[in-house]
């Protein structure tokens, strides 16, 4: 490894890089990423820096991460409408978490970028002829043709701006009055009011509407950003270093250098690699990092890994996020809660739910089970409170779409359901009442009831 001082923006390229696409052309790989280096950023070094200060309250028990969204954005839903769903279900979600819960919530988007996936192949059999991996839309086409497959650099061009469209309508919703408080009850799909979640968040929404009114008879004024707007940041899993180096600026007020595609990055558990290129170009940039971590982990690895990301032990700084799976997390995570408090790393503890619980339902359907999602979580809590370390966000793929692509939950999906509303890509996703049901229950969790 070198030096922090002695890192730039391009020196991952001389360190293995996993997950990275195999460009046809090279030259024209090269031009795009010079394009892209010359556009404007997508957010500003001092939105990075307020959330990693939100992140670090949340690594001491007085904020509690929310983080979520789609499992890969689809540049055909970069849409108004598909936007403030997703929008509005995180909205929600931040609601029962605050109100039920007790404590501020940091709002993170998996949006806004996340166009890109890594895979366990490079290539995939498909009636009989093997292609490329479909690997995010800023990279190839999950059409199953060879040409569809091929990967296109110019892909990341188009990624970048619908990112751009996405930031903007997610600051005119979040800074225009959509996030006021006194239309929470607006923020309810119409598929979700009928539904226990929806009624108990209707419940909640009145509570809130008394309370603002409350304050209007007392002569308070509820005209002001914390009632009438919502911080909400962006991030993406750092895949494709071409782009993340493209998007990396330093910052003229300080010197400090930021990956200003997303206010929050984080390393998947397929390039985690503590000699490897994604490690070597995120310990530079100074954005809040995730470090997603499964089963397959080394303990003495992961400690060198997080003592490269966060030399300083900076609060906020790091994010582990743990997605072992129902039958595993009481295997691995005591003893890594254990581990990592003895070094005294000051962390954000995360849970994944969705990641861990995946597979195949007999009707050929990749799925995940409400009821998986909800006990991994609970035992999250459970064993970081044995340990005397905080409980400190969770990490869901979701969306605001009515689909039906995870089993179970108070709609009470169930296999033959599936193939009703199966709308992802890639993973299935939480929907919209889904979400808000288990945010209920992680409420209850927070407050410890």
């Amino acid at each position: 490894m070198t030096k922090i001082e002695e890192w730039s923006k391009t020196h991952w390229q001389n360190f293995l890089a996993m997950q990275q696409p195999k460009w046809p052309d090279q030259d024209e790989y090269q031009k795009v990423i010079a394009s892209l280096s010359k556009l404007p950023p997508l957010v500003f070094a001092g939105e990075i820096r307020e959330c990693k200060k939100q992140l670090a309250m949340a690594s001491e028990g007085k904020a509690f991460l929310l983080q979520g969204g789609d499992c890969a954005e689809d540049f055909s839903m970069c849409t108004a409408p598909a936007i403030r769903e997703s929008l509005k279900v995180i909205l929600q979600m931040t609601v029962i978490l605050a109100y039920a819960g007790g404590k501020p919530v940091v709002k993170i988007g998996r949006i806004a970028g996340q166009y890109a996936k890594p895979r366990s192949s490079d290539t995939e059999m498909i009636n009989g002829v093997e292609l490329p991996s479909y690997r995010g839309d800023m990279v190839n086409s999950p059409e199953p043709t060879p040409a569809a497959r091929r990967p296109d650099p110019n892909r990341m061009v188009e990624g970048y701006f619908r990112a751009i469209a996405t930031m903007n309508i997610l600051r005119a919703f979040t800074k225009g009055g959509y996030a006021a408080l006194d239309r929470v009850h607006a923020w309810n799909n119409e598929f979700v009011k009928s539904s226990p979640a929806g009624r108990s968040y209707e419940q909640v929404a009145g509570d809130i509407d008394k309370a603002i009114n409350f304050m209007r008879v007392c002569g308070v004024d509820t005209n002001i950003p914390q009632l009438q707007q919502a911080i909400f940041f962006t991030s993406h899993e750092a895949l494709l270093l071409g782009y993340e180096q493209a998007l990396t600026r330093q910052d003229s007020t300080t010197g400090d250098w930021y990956d200003c595609g997303a206010h929050m990055l984080w390393i998947g558990d397929r390039t985690r690699q503590v000699d490897g290129a994604h490690v070597e170009f995120l310990k530079g940039v100074l954005n809040p990092l995730g470090l997603k971590i499964g089963p397959s982990h080394d303990i003495d690895e992961l400690k060198r890994i997080i003592t490269t990301l966060n030399p300083h032990n900076e609060p906020g700084r790091l994010t582990v996020i743990n997605r072992f799976g129902v039958d595993k997390i009481e295997q691995y995570l005591p003893h890594l809660t254990r581990e990592f408090k003895k070094e005294g790393f000051r962390l954000v503890w995360s849970c994944d739910p969705m990641h861990g619980n995946t597979y195949t339902s007999e009707s050929g359907y990749k799925t995940r089970n409400f009821d998986d999602i909800l006990k991994e979580i609970r035992l999250f809590f459970d064993i970081l409170r044995a340990e005397d370390t905080i409980p400190g966000g969770v990490h869901f793929e979701l969306t605001g779409e009515n689909v039906t692509e995870c089993i179970g939950g108070g709609q009470n999906i169930q296999d033959k359901h599936l193939r009703d509303m199966y709308l992802t890509k890639v993973d299935p996703r939480l929907n919209a009442e889904q979400s808000l049901e288990l945010a209920f229950l992680i409420a209850e969790m927070i407050s410890g009831q």
